[in-house]
């Protein structure tokens, strides 16, 4: 069977997508759809895709597909997903899943009335160094959680002049922001470590609104958080704490420390090492190395790497017509919409909301 494919944004499912879906013999990816024609025809020329759209509602009408993937403003997800479902395709949508709850809640009902496979792109989960914290924490390995950190810092918009003027990600309207970047990802390993969250505290800001353009020099004002924080409690008693912003002016990456009544847990994006103690000893290196990164074609980084493993689940189940092994479903993307809706609720009203 041939997985007829079908992609919508073409950015980076051009960095991540595409390159995967290479290294996977029975997919065919036969349309590629952008706002942007050009970035179509580039990617198209890169890839040995026939046929380039501007209009996705076009390309849905016009060609079959067995399978959609969707990597465009978080704006767009919703519609673009429901569509999608609509034409009889199985889909892929990038994370953040949607605007709001309620969309969310809407695509995961049609996907289900529908009997259509879904997952969100929270590639993380299929990275060898993740899971092994999940296998850790479910063996017991260091014991009953008690507490979670992880911290990110970037500086990915500390420089003032760092985004284009009118920038997506820099604006709320759009789905642009932090929370929807990299919280929906911390969420969600949350989830996939400890089970569902119980109640979330904490603040989505924008520090730094005021902003340059990178070409002209012109002022404009981003809307999107460029920080946030929070304390979230899950059901299962474990109480976490992360924080992240992209207003630094020096990164110092992401660190996440996993602390249990009878171990710890140590993984940090500089270096990779999971590193992992039991009480009283001393630390020892547990990495694992994800062995599609050998691949060639495939860019660095986890991002891109874990995205290999990831599309070979989901077109392995497509085309043995099963449900996922693996990967965050729907499912698991509305329950990440809804903590981070209460997060942003918490913010506003500076309280603890319940989910």
């Amino acid at each position: 069977m041939t997985i007829r494919t079908g992609i919508i944004g073409a950015s980076f499912a051009r960095e991540a997508y595409l390159p995967a879906l290479r290294t996977i013999d029975d997919v065919e990816v036969v349309a590629i759809a952008s706002a942007r024609l050009s970035s179509a025809q580039s990617a198209a020329a890169e890839f040995g895709i026939a046929h380039v759209y501007d209009d996705w509602r076009r390309m849905l009408g016009e060609r079959e597909f067995e399978l959609v993937c969707i990597a465009t403003p978080t704006i767009f997800h919703a519609p673009m997903t429901l569509a999608a479902l609509e034409a009889g395709a199985q889909v892929l949508c990038e994370k953040p899943m949607a605007m709001n709850t309620a969309e969310s809640a809407e695509m995961l009902e049609r996907a289900e009335a529908l009997g259509a496979l879904h997952i969100i792109g929270h590639e993380l989960r299929f990275n060898p160094n993740r899971r092994k914290i999940r296998s850790l924490i479910e063996s017991g390995a260091v014991g009953v959680v008690r507490h979670v950190n992880i911290h990110n810092v970037s500086a990915s918009w500390g420089d003032p002049a760092s985004r284009p003027a009118g920038d997506w990600w820099s604006r709320e309207e759009m789905g642009g922001g932090r929370l929807g970047a990299s919280g929906s990802h911390m969420i969600d390993l949350l989830r996939f470590w400890l089970g569902d969250i119980g109640a979330i505290s904490g603040q989505v800001a924008t520090i730094a609104p005021e902003r340059i353009d990178r070409e002209t020099g012109a002022p404009w004002r981003a809307t999107a958080d460029d920080q946030f924080s929070f304390t979230a409690e899950t059901r299962n008693g474990a109480l976490c704490s992360v924080f992240v912003s992209g207003a630094g002016r020096h990164g110092v990456g992401n660190q996440t420390q996993i602390f249990g009544a009878a171990g710890t847990i140590l993984l940090a994006d500089s270096d990779e090492k999971l590193l992992v103690a039991q009480a009283g000893e001393d630390f020892q290196d547990m990495s694992a190395r994800d062995p599609n990164a050998d691949l060639p074609g495939i860019g660095s980084g986890i991002w891109n790497v874990s995205f290999v493993a990831l599309m070979e689940e989901l077109t392995a189940a497509i085309r043995e017509r099963r449900q996922l092994a693996w990967g965050a479903t729907f499912h698991d993307g509305h329950q990440c919409q809804i903590a981070m809706d209460a997060l942003r609720q918490s913010s506003r009203e500076r309280r603890w909301v319940a989910l």
